[in-house]
């Protein structure tokens, strides 16, 4: 691949406000729920690097490695996550493919049931940003060997 300008050598007041909004949105949320999310959009945006970084966190967090490969197939192994873990993963879904058809009343009620306003729209936020992240990530073309976490 053709090697392209690191966002974060012209933009670094960018990459700050990113991190916070990374802050604000994890705030009260289980730090794994905050990897599934990660994760899952580096799957269905085509990123390696995130998707090596974010595996990795989770691991380190105490995620079964054995969740993480089915994760992409999550609907076909439903009793390897919870009733939350599903409605965030398709909430998540939902947001990076939001151009499809939205966010539907349904996912969206049942996560306010099991969440409450104010951390759906933390997980909401979560989504977003690392939709950002990821749509950077691959823009750079970041390989996750040469660019090592």
């Amino acid at each position: 691949m053709k090697k392209r300008l690191l966002f974060h050598d012209y933009l670094p007041e960018a990459y700050k406000l990113m991190k916070e909004i990374d802050a604000v949105a994890k705030e009260g949320i289980k730090p794994l729920y905050i990897e599934i999310i990660k994760i899952r959009t580096s799957q269905l945006n085509g990123c390696a690097y995130c998707l090596n970084m974010h595996t990795t966190d989770a691991i380190k967090l105490g995620e079964d490695p054995q969740r993480l490969n089915v994760l992409s197939a999550w609907r076909e192994a439903l009793n390897w996550f919870t009733e939350e873990e599903q409605i965030i993963l398709q909430l998540t879904e939902e947001v990076t493919l939001i151009g499809q058809h939205g966010i539907s009343d349904k996912v969206y009620d049942r996560a306010v049931e099991l969440f409450g306003e104010e951390k759906l729209a933390r997980l909401i936020l979560a989504a977003i940003n690392i939709n950002s992240w990821t749509r950077i990530g691959v823009s750079q073309h970041l390989h996750p060997v040469k660019y090592k976490v």
